[in-house]
């Protein structure tokens, strides 16, 4: 076994607390830790007859192995190219990447195990099968009339071409990208110790990623048996797994198979050394993992070593502080700055993000918490700050918040000021492959659709973006920004997938044919570049609540983004926060005016909705209308 090149495990665990909010102490995956997870699954793989591809990330994305068994997926390909399928859309012509027949096993193991790591918490363990749930049409999946699920659209974030997610190249620092976004595939499973998240276990056996269309059966998933062998001792407690959460009022999924349903011992497992270069080998993943380094313990998630660490200004809470992003260096990946991409006095200052970025964590300090128990425990959330050239102006993090949310924070504050400006009407009128949205949104609002007259929040922007219009009513027209129900699917969403489909097709193509095909360029979607170099939506765009444009009186001059333990609780975060801000600021600064906002639309008579703020929102508190008049 290779030396890590990543911080060594920290051995002892020690709960400590922080004001309101439990700081787990620091653990880690040992190298010899991520070859018994290896070993046990490949020993269920082996007594199933079904050679797999397996993957193990740490907490922060770091791809600490990759494992192919002997024959696993496709014994008659090239062997250096073990190819699957995306799914079919069951229910007419494939679009977006539908159908697509060229996926490396490897990009779809490490996406399982990246899911399963990032969606997870000391408060809450989701996996695959619970991201198949909550991404679909519908909530529950299958059940007509019912609005699409809560993090409808998280499947295209942590994006291989995102300008914020870290590279390998970069060093071990979150968040890490991930091949292929997040994964709605049962077979992603995170892993725990004593309590704390670690990491995340992928396994792709059957040559098939797809999700879960009927969660009312239980499945026998051929990769779901083989990560829960491989996860076994790293389990999460059992409290804290989804089928004990439950959001919007339904019980949320964790997995089909349990460890009584596996065919062999994991405890019985061999030593790594026994299996390595005899039941497989590691294989090399261009961008993400070297094989020539074997098996690699995880970075100690929390500390600079990771690119994640408490704050230690005292400026946002001096007894619950937050995390903050760094480089290896320790310095500040984010520092607090001012706006450069409106002009003259109208940009944001440094002053007003810091109030903002202030007054929205003092928000989520009381905050409920929708999807973290116990119940009544404040909310993890992460929270940006970005100007109209999608910069990013300041970020925040508390401690053990969910780490997709970090991604999808800065998606949503770039998406409300993309859809709030001129500049989508004016980017999506000259890319040929785009236009259809803008031709399908003067539909909508008239010809002088996306002009920049009204703000669009993300809760707004999902109200447009899914399939059926309003969300959930069976046979009405799709969403502007959507496809037709008959082509629209979890691997084809529309306009969020089709700015960034050719930067995941290319980086499909590094990962084949690296000696040929370059990796896929730092900055999604294609569109022309901002002031400040690049694309406006260089992360992607997002499609679920949370995020909101800033404005000065008429003037938009940036946006929030908002992503952690709950969609509602993102809005309350986001919206409040940003009043609180403004009025700490006394600038003028804040929410847009009410006459702009995207709620006095009302196409077809259907009045969108730009806030939703949860009743009971604080703890402690029967707080009711907390965002109404702001």
């Amino acid at each position: 076994m290779r030396s890590t090149w990543l911080a060594p495990v920290v051995a002892a665990v020690l709960a400590v607390c922080v004001g309101s909010q439990e700081v787990q102490a620091l653990a880690a995956l040992s190298a010899g830790e991520v070859g018994q997870i290896i070993s046990q699954a490949v020993q269920e793989a082996t007594a199933r007859g079904r050679p797999a591809t397996i993957a193990v990330v740490d907490r922060a994305g770091n791809v600490l192995s990759v494992f192919r068994m002997n024959g696993a997926n496709n014994p008659d390909a090239d062997p250096t190219l073990r190819d699957i399928s995306i799914v079919n859309n069951p229910n007419g012509p494939n679009m977006g990447l539908n159908g697509l027949t060229i996926i490396p096993d490897t990009m779809a193991a490490i996406a399982k195990a990246v899911t399963g790591a990032y969606l997870s918490s000391s408060g809450h363990a989701f996996t695959t099968r619970t991201a198949s749930q909550i991404v679909q049409d519908h909530f529950d999946p299958g059940i007509a009339h019912t609005p699409s699920g809560p993090l409808f659209g998280v499947q295209f974030s942590q994006l291989p071409c995102s300008d914020f997610s870290r590279r390998l190249s970069d060093g071990p620092l979150v968040p890490q990208r991930s091949p292929l976004g997040l994964a709605a595939d049962p077979g992603g499973l995170p892993l725990y110790k004593n309590g704390e998240v670690v990491g995340g276990i992928g396994v792709i056996a059957d040559a098939l990623y797809g999700y879960d269309a009927n969660i009312f059966d239980r499945d026998s998933d051929i990769d779901e048996l083989i990560a829960v062998a491989g996860e076994f001792n790293f389990a999460p407690p059992t409290n804290i797994q989804a089928d004990h959460v439950t959001a919007g009022g339904q019980t949320l999924r964790f997995s089909d198979a349990r460890p009584r349903d596996l065919a062999t011992s994991p405890p019985n497992a061999p030593p790594f050394d026994a299996i390595n270069n005899v039941a497989g080998a590691f294989v090399t993943v261009p961008g993400y993992y070297d094989s020539g380094r074997g098996l690699i313990g995880g970075v100690v998630y929390g500390t600079t070593s990771s690119g994640i660490r408490p704050d230690v200004s005292g400026i946002y809470d001096p007894v619950t502080p937050p995390a903050v992003l760094v480089d290896l260096a320790d310095n500040l990946r984010f520092p607090v700055r001012g706006g450069s991409s409106v002009g003259g006095a109208a940009d944001l200052t440094a002053q007003e993000v810091q109030l903002i970025l202030r007054a929205a964590y003092q928000v989520s300090l009381r905050t409920r918490a929708q999807i973290r128990v116990p119940i009544g425990a404040v909310a993890r959330i992460n929270i940006t700050v970005v100007d109209t050239n999608g910069t990013i102006l300041g970020l925040v993090s508390s401690q053990d918040a969910p780490v997709f949310g970090l991604d999808v924070s800065v998606q949503k504050a770039r998406t409300t000021v993309f859809l709030s400006s001129p500049l989508a009407r004016i980017q999506l009128a000259s890319n040929p492959t785009l236009d259809f949205y803008l031709e399908q949104a003067r539909a909508y609002f008239g010809p002088n659709a996306l002009d920049g007259s009204f703000a669009f929040s993300a809760r707004a922007t999902g109200n447009l973006a899914r399939n059926s219009f309003p969300d959930g009513i069976e046979g009405t027209m799709n969403g502007p920004f959507s496809l037709p129900p008959n082509l629209a699917t979890v691997f084809a969403t529309g306009l969020q997938l089709d700015l960034v489909a050719a930067n995941i097709v290319q980086d499909v193509l590094f990962i084949r044919s690296p000696t040929t095909q370059p990796d896929t360029a730092v900055g999604c979607t294609g569109l022309p570049a901002t002031a400040n170099g690049k694309p406006l939506l260089a992360n992607g765009l997002q499609i679920f609540p949370g995020g909101f444009p800033i404005y000065r009186g008429g003037t938009l001059i940036g946006a929030i983004g908002v992503s952690g333990d709950g969609v509602d609780q993102d809005d309350l975060v986001a919206f409040l926060g940003l009043s609180n801000g403004g009025r700490d600021a006394g600038t003028g600064v804040g929410n847009a005016p009410p006459a702009m906002r995207s709620d006095q639309l009302t196409p077809f008579g259907v009045r969108l909705r730009y806030v939703s703020c949860p009743y009971g929102a604080f703890v402690g508190q029967n707080s009711s209308d907390l965002c109404n008049g702001l």
